[in-house]
């Protein structure tokens, strides 16, 4: 890839970016994903928004929570539960739609029922059957099932769930 800055005053404020390719692939889609999330980011910072807080429901209480607090949120009984600091606290929501809020915090699918945060893995073993059982900074485990272990790999080499938080 090819990268050519040009810079002149005689230009507008706004930065355009133009990308010039054969065809899409892979990494053209990283990179236009990698810049609309940098947009976002820009556009939150200016106008002082917050990250987005996620509300869990408690017996009868409802609870606000930080995405960088939740270890993984996992669908069981038709019933959607985010696990953080040891307890499982049921959400609103359900797993695709947290999929979709939570992807900007880090978050990645490690099998059809559990989406998990890449900043709060401390380490994972390999099984016997080709799954990864991640270990998280709080204790707790969960799985990786093999459909979903390379994506993992290619994101915990390509600097993980940081994203300068």
């Amino acid at each position: 890839m090819k990268i050519k800055i040009d810079i002149d005053p005689q230009y507008e404020e706004t930065p355009v970016i133009t990308i010039q390719v054969k065809e899409w692939t892979d990494e053209v889609e990283a990179v236009v994903k990698m810049l609309r999330h940098h947009e976002a980011d820009s556009n939150d910072t200016k106008s002082g928004f917050q990250p987005k807080r996620i509300v869990a429901v408690e017996e009868d209480r409802s609870i606000l929570l930080q995405p960088s607090e939740i270890d993984y949120v996992f669908a069981e009984k038709r019933k959607v539960f985010a696990m953080a600091a040891g307890r499982a606290l049921e959400m609103k929501l359900k797993l695709y739609e947290l999929e979709e809020v939570l992807s900007a915090h880090g978050f990645i699918r490690f099998s059809k029922s559990v989406i998990g945060n890449l900043d709060q893995i401390d380490r994972f073993e390999l099984s016997f059957n080709g799954n990864l059982c991640v270990y998280f900074k709080s204790g707790s485990k969960e799985y990786v099932t093999r459909k979903y272990v390379n994506g993992l790999k290619e994101q915990l080499l390509d600097g993980g769930g940081q994203r300068g938080e």
